[in-house]
């Protein structure tokens, strides 16, 4: 699990069935988290907004913290950080 911020979004007009209904968030995981990792586009779970920190799962932990197990889904939110102390 990384820690990232919003950053922006992503609009999908066509996409995989499955997929339909999802709102996908752009995330810049923090640098202490990760420093090679690139941003990431995360199907949203709980409603984060831009600018808010979030708890971001990856590949079958993804799935299965959406209930979407058969879904192509390889990064999830799956909180909003309301404190943390020495992530920044």
């Amino acid at each position: 699990m990384i820690v990232g911020k919003i950053v922006g979004s992503v609009v999908a007009t066509r996409k995989n069935e499955k997929l339909v209904g999802s709102k996908f968030l752009i995330v810049e995981p923090l640098e202490r988290m990760d420093r090679q990792q690139d941003r990431l586009v995360a199907i949203d779970n709980v409603g984060a907004g831009i600018g808010e920190i979030v708890l971001v799962a990856q590949g079958s932990a993804a799935r299965i913290g959406c209930n979407l197990a058969d879904s192509p889904i390889d990064a999830a939110i799956v909180g909003i950080v309301d404190d943390a102390i020495g992530l920044e």
